[in-house]
């Protein structure tokens, strides 16, 4: 309920300003261009805008489609479904006030490539790029990358124009590796079918980022929508809004201490530099990143300019930080390259002394300033006061990581799909491949945000949309017992999440990562198994554990030519569990073709079993293809 005035004034607003204008001529969505591919075997949609009310046709190739543009603007042609065609046609959309032209248009199979940094990868740290990218060009591989940027609400247009490109030495270099080889290998395979492949991910985003409004709705509920229309209105009721969080979060792990109230409670020291924190010796910063650190500036202002209000600016920030201007909250942002511009109402300032106090939160790798002096400055319509210098800083004592809010770059909800995927507009898609995960490891019912992936996806894509997923690579340390592992669930609930979809494919890497790093190279493996599960070809999958006549017996289906244990006689990594934590051992099973069997001999009757359970496990479980048994558990039945 405490949205609900700030709610009243935001849906004007947000009309006013997102309203599409009036244009003088149509225009395509943001998606559609030159060298673009279309869908091959459904209906062809084309969106975009024009004049509202106005008469619009299109010609693609010979064909011709007519539609009327609504009040605001937007239109939707339909076209007839083509067959795949190498052969280059164009599109051209009219109306009474002029025309667009879309050329060397390809008819076949577009997949959208998203994720976080391990699909974003780009081909040059992948492996063998001299020769990879001495063999990349390919006119029949059509590429278009999405630029980063996050909105509280869907947008029309990308944060900047994009354009699809025929792959070449220079196109492909910086696209994503695993996405590349997808559409490579399935060249190879289909012959005579154009690939058209989209590039949207954002390193480190979690997966609630990419969920349409609709979704997030279903997981997050209304208030959350709410929180994000108030935030495209008004961010400064929006931050202080969803501050009383903060504060609870605080007071609870402080024993109820409130330095935003009284700074001089903390111990404070000049800051050694404007630099990430990890750079100033002695501090303790420099051994121990991860902190939750307070940072604190005055500056003078004179009469004018503290009546005229402004903006304070304070640099980007790494992660993430909670802003006072003389006790008032201002702003609350996460991104560590994200600049904060906070504006400060008249009320808040004062002539004379006016204190900037900074509650600083880093929770991986550098913190801090991650930009120079030059960028903190506060600054009105009377003048700017630089603030560059002379600043303070004190640790705190609470560790841990503040609520995250709505609008956060990397965790915000629906912030990406907002705007490096909801301007892709209703574009038929083959389907879409999502290598993400790492970001969501210890956060339960990934299975449940897939399906709600899923489910946008194809409300905007259409229903025929194909959904791979990657399921995690090998990654930390490796282990000589069973243990519990938060990677290995994540895996699991991958797996749930594709085995309750109805054309859905798990893509495991669990054997192709590298434990000392979070980005493993062979993305062109990856690729080629991608481009299998995108054409149907059956993944091993694991399918029952039963227990009979004193043996288990564990079943899958997916196989081919097979199970075959490489590097020895027996296939390891495999652990038979009670219903406690702590109760696995490991356990040494039979190949039979594609079922395994384990003996019971020491009367310990299992209620699971699982594969592969732990952060960077070592499998040798392979189908005759050379594809692995994924990481999994299951229930033991009679």
């Amino acid at each position: 309920m405490r949205f609900c005035k700030a709610i009243q004034f935001a849906v004007g607003a947000i009309a006013t300003a997102l309203a599409t204008p009036s244009v003088a001529a149509p225009t395509l969505g943001a998606a559609y261009g030159d060298h673009m591919v279309l869908q091959r075997g459904l209906p062809i949609e084309i969106s975009g805008t024009a004049n509202p009310g106005s008469t619009v046709t299109g010609v693609l190739a010979s064909e011709k489609a007519t539609a009327k543009a609504d009040a605001s603007g937007n239109y939707l042609l339909r076209f007839a479904a083509r067959e795949a065609s190498e052969e280059p046609v164009s599109l051209t959309v009219s109306d009474p006030d002029g025309s667009v032209t879309a050329s060397d248009i390809l008819i076949g199979d577009v997949w959208l490539c998203s994720g976080q940094s391990n699909m974003e990868l780009q081909v040059t740290r992948a492996l063998n790029t001299w020769n990879e990218l001495r063999l990349a060009k390919d006119d029949g591989i059509r590429l278009v990358m999405v630029p980063k940027d996050t909105a509280a609400l869907p947008r029309k247009q990308f944060a900047s124009p994009v354009s699809w490109a025929p792959a070449n030495r220079e196109t492909v270099s910086e696209f994503s590796a695993a996405c590349f080889y997808m559409g490579k290998q399935l060249r190879a395979e289909q012959e005579g079918v154009p690939v058209g492949l989209i590039h949207s991910n954002w390193g480190g985003s979690a997966a609630r980022a990419w969920l349409t409004p609709e979704s997030v709705r279903e997981l997050y509920g209304q208030e959350a929508l709410d929180q994000l229309q108030m935030y495209e209105a008004d961010p400064l009721a929006a931050a202080q809004a969803f501050v009383p969080r903060w504060y609870d979060w605080w007071r609870a792990n402080d024993n109820g201490r409130e330095p935003w109230t009284d700074p001089s409670m903390l111990d404070w020291k000049p800051v050694p530099s404007i630099s990430f924190w990890n750079n100033w010796t002695g501090t303790g910063l420099d051994k121990n990143p991860n902190a939750n650190v307070w940072l604190k500036q005055a500056f003078e202002l004179t009469a004018e300019q503290a009546k005229a209000g402004g903006t304070l600016s304070v640099g980007a920030l790494d992660d993430l930080d909670l802003t006072w201007v003389n006790g008032h909250p201002v702003g609350y942002t996460f991104g560590w390259g994200v600049e904060r511009h906070y504006k400060v109402p008249a009320k808040y300032l004062k002539p004379g002394r006016n204190e900037v106090l900074i509650a600083v939160n880093n929770m991986w790798d550098t913190g801090g300033f991650f930009q120079g002096a030059d960028r903190l400055f506060f600054d009105s319509a009377n003048g700017t006061v630089p603030l560059g210098s002379d600043w303070e800083f004190s640790i705190g004592t609470v560790t841990g990581v503040p609520p995250r809010a709505p609008w956060d770059a990397n965790a915000g909800i629906g912030v990406m799909h907002n705007y490096m995927i909801a301007p892709i507009g209703p574009m038929r898609l083959a389907g879409v491949a999502w290598y993400q995960g790492e970001a969501d490891v210890g956060q339960p019912h990934y299975d449940v945000k897939l399906r709600e992936l899923f489910a946008g996806w194809r409300r905007q894509f259409g229903e025929q949309a194909r959904m791979l997923v990657v399921q995690l690579a090998d990654y930390g340390a490796r282990t000589s017992k069973p243990v519990e592992s938060g990677w290995a669930q994540l895996r699991e609930e991958q797996l749930m999440g594709v085995q309750a979809d109805r054309n859905a494919a798990l893509v495991t890497a669990i054997d192709i990562g590298e434990p000392t790093d979070i980005h493993p190279a062979n993305k062109n493996l990856l690729g080629k198994r991608l481009a299998w599960a995108a054409e149907g070809k059956p993944m091993p999958m694991p399918q029952s554990a039963k227990l009979a006549d004193g043996k288990l017996t564990v079943s899958f289906k997916g196989v081919e030519g097979g199970l075959t244990a490489l590097g020895g006689p027996v296939a390891i990594g495999f652990e038979l569990c009670g219903e406690a934590a702590g109760s696995c051992r490991y356990a040494l099973p039979t190949i039979h073709g594609d079922t395994l069997t384990f003996s019971l001999a020491d009367g310990e009757t299992p209620t699971r079993v699982r594969y592969a359970w732990s952060d960077a496990p070592i499998v040798n479980l392979y189908d005759a293809r050379g594809l692995p048994v994924p990481g999994f558990e299951l229930e033991v039945t009679q």
